[in-house]
Order: C-alpha cells, then structure tokens, then sequence
C-alpha cells in the first residue's frame, strides 16, 4: 500500500499545507451540511486551509478514508496530523480546543468580528 497513488498525493496535500480539509464540495461552496459546518469553525477562527473536493475523484473519496482509518468525510488535518470530521472539529471548536491546537501547531487562529 505504500505505492498507492492516492495515499501518495494525500502525504503531498498535507505535507505542503498546514491545514487541508478533505470535504464534500468546496470551501466556497460545501456540498453537504457536515463541510460546511467545518468550513463555518475555520473561517471563523480566520484559518487559511487548503479545501479538497473528494467529490471530483472517487479513488481520493475512498483512499482517505482507508488512510485515516476514518469512515467519513470531512475529515481535517492540521501540519500533517489527523484532527477528526464534523463532530470532533465542532466540539472542539465549541470549546476553544480548536483555537489551541492550532496554535500548538503554529497556525495562526483568531476569531474574525
């Protein structure tokens, strides 16, 4: 599995980018309420992420599922480490923790007015 081509671009994405969401849709146009409301918690701690559409190739859809071992979709990485989907980044988002890690990770996140 080390060879799979989808794994390998999924390293690369977030590899090069401090914060990926892998996402139904677009950041600015989420194609299901789960995205969007991941979308909602970064803009609103003004965090530049990378959005990737799983939409557009069914082998990324399910290769990051197999890579994060996570069945669905969103699903957030912050400078190469797995975060969570929906639920975990909402709850965390709810309590502050979000904000944390991130700047435990060196990503800038204040909250836009």
């Amino acid at each position: 599995m080390t060879d799979n081509p989808v794994f390998e671009r999924i390293k690369q994405d977030i590899s090069e980018n401090d914060v990926v969401l892998f996402m139904k849709g677009t950041p600015v146009f989420p194609q299901c309420g789960f995205s969007a409301a991941v979308v909602q918690a970064l803009s609103h701690l003004g965090v530049k992420f990378k959005g990737i559409n799983v939409l557009e190739d069914p082998g990324l859809r399910d290769g990051i599922k197999q890579f994060s071992s996570w069945p669905t979709i969103p699903q957030l990485y912050v400078k190469g480490d797995f975060v969570g989907g929906c639920d975990i980044v909402r709850e965390m988002f709810q309590t502050g923790e979000l904000q944390e890690l991130l700047h435990s990770h060196g990503v800038d996140a204040q909250p836009v007015s």
